[in-house]
């Protein structure tokens, strides 16, 4: 019996990941939205494209939650963007509506799925899906930290004009203003950047990639960066579906580790068939461990926010 994985949301987000797991062929995919017709119409397209692509996984729409039983993965990609003139609180309230609601039809029928969430604000929303999951922590954590370190890693080649594939970098703490990169644990061919690029370019580069999601909102003026976000949820489906065991950067409950309890943070984190197998916990400096605090302490701000 082949895997399922279930995508919800069939935005620019999910229906890219949904269609990337497909064509990978890690697994079915059920492909779930609230919009009469949306899910349904992508699935059939992706499909379409299968014998071009040459893939056998298959893709179905719907908007109820039945297709979904039996996954082994959950991906939460529903909620809504903060539009004109609504409070960072207010879209934490509606989106903790919208990804509770979602998260608890879906553990209702994949009692045993790892929950991957990628609705923001991130961190809190991991919160939201443990809590309405009711689902141990390892079987719910957050994507950001893949995705920042892709934007690093690539912004790194950049500067340096080296293939990605020799890159390597480091990106601790919340997803947003207070992420934390770490240049002394970025490398290329396994040497830090700060020993092949000057203070100045290095710290060019953590800005920016501090500032990466809101770069491309930028450019899109309407929306918002698709493309690599997918690719990171696809690497952590990938990791848990074949148990590979991968060291990736997480948004993981943690309960002591780093010195922090009852907070999601992101950490670098061992992925396998159960989840987040292991929290890897690394050296920091004094200065990086206040970072980390400071890190920590927003994002237990926007804890506060969420109903008892």
């Amino acid at each position: 019996m082949r895997q399922k994985v279930t995508v919800i949301g069939a935005g620019n987000v999910g229906a890219t990941a949904a269609q990337r797991i497909a064509e990978r062929e890690l697994a079915d995919v059920a492909l779930i939205d609230i919009l009469d017709g949306i899910p349904q119409g992508k699935a059939l397209d992706i499909m379409e494209s299968a014998p071009v692509e040459r893939f056998d996984a298959l893709m179905r729409g719907s908007n109820e939650y039945e297709i979904s039983e039996g996954s082994d993965v959950v991906v939460v990609t529903a909620g809504l963007a903060r539009k004109p003139g609504m409070s960072r609180d207010d879209l934490i309230l509606k989106n903790t509506q919208i990804v509770s609601g979602v998260v608890r039809e879906a553990a209702r029928r994949s009692p045993e799925a790892v929950l991957i969430i990628v609705s923001n604000p991130l961190d809190v929303m991991c919160e939201v899906a443990r809590r309405a999951s009711g689902f141990p922590r390892e079987r719910v954590f957050g994507m950001a930290g893949i995705l920042d370190s892709a934007r690093m890693r690539w912004f790194i080649a950049e500067a340096l004009d080296v293939s990605v594939e020799s890159t390597h970098a480091f990106v601790l703490g919340g997803h947003g203003d207070t992420m934390v990169p770490l240049a002394r644990y970025s490398t290329v061919a396994g040497i830090p950047i700060t020993e092949l690029l000057p203070r100045e370019k290095v710290d060019a580069i953590v800005q920016r990639t501090r500032d990466g999601g809101i770069e491309i909102v930028n450019y899109y003026k309407t929306g918002s960066a698709y493309y690599a976000p997918s690719s990171a949820v696809v690497e952590m489906v990938e990791s848990v579906l074949k148990d590979k065991k991968k060291i990736l950067p997480c948004a993981v409950y943690l309960q002591g580790e780093y010195g922090m309890r009852d907070v999601y943070l992101g950490v670098p984190a061992k992925l396998g068939r159960g989840g987040v197998e292991k929290v890897i916990e690394i050296r920091l400096t004094p200065e990086e461990s206040a970072a980390l605090e400071r890190s920590a302490a927003s994002v237990r701000e926007l804890f506060e926010i969420l109903p008892a």
